[in-house]
């Protein structure tokens, strides 16, 4: 069985880590492409295409800026640690064992805007990319297009 999840807006970079093994997401050429795209737009532009306040846009305008990809630990953090929607709270990801990270890695995906789908120790950078975005992209005018984001093999 594999269980799907979405991302959450919110992220926590700060807090203590529950595991020190991480993987790399499987999907980061995409990920550059959008990046590469996204560097592009100003701060009111990005505030205008997500529909978000003038200081979360020029925050994401520097995300963009200073994402690059060569994730380690100082520059990134385990997806499921990452993310602090209601989900990630309810999952209590800061409480599980190294034996329910080998589950839930085997079982556990989330998608992104940015990373495609991530499984749950992928280290990703922040971001804030929602995946309803109108981004147009080589796949297509927005991140669903062309059959939405690509799948890894995993």
């Amino acid at each position: 069985m594999l269980i799907l999840i979405s991302p959450a807006k919110t992220l926590d970079y700060q807090s203590p880590l529950a595991t020190t093994r991480y993987t790399q997401p499987e999907l980061l050429e995409y990920s550059q492409q959008l990046i590469g795209i996204a560097r592009k737009l100003s701060a009111p532009q990005i505030g205008k295409l997500m529909s978000i306040s003038d200081k979360l846009a020029d925050l994401n305008a520097t995300r963009f800026h200073d994402w690059h990809p060569d994730f380690t630990p100082q520059n990134a953090r385990q997806a499921i640690l990452a993310f602090k929607g209601d989900v990630y709270t309810g999952l209590q990801a800061e409480t599980l064992t190294e034996d329910d990270f080998d589950f839930a890695q085997q079982h556990l995906r989330m998608l992104s805007g940015l990373y495609g789908v991530l499984r749950p120790l992928d280290l990703m950078q922040p971001y804030r990319l929602e995946m309803g975005i109108r981004l147009e992209n080589p796949r297509g005018k927005d991140l669903y297009s062309s059959g939405g984001i690509p799948l890894p093999r995993s």
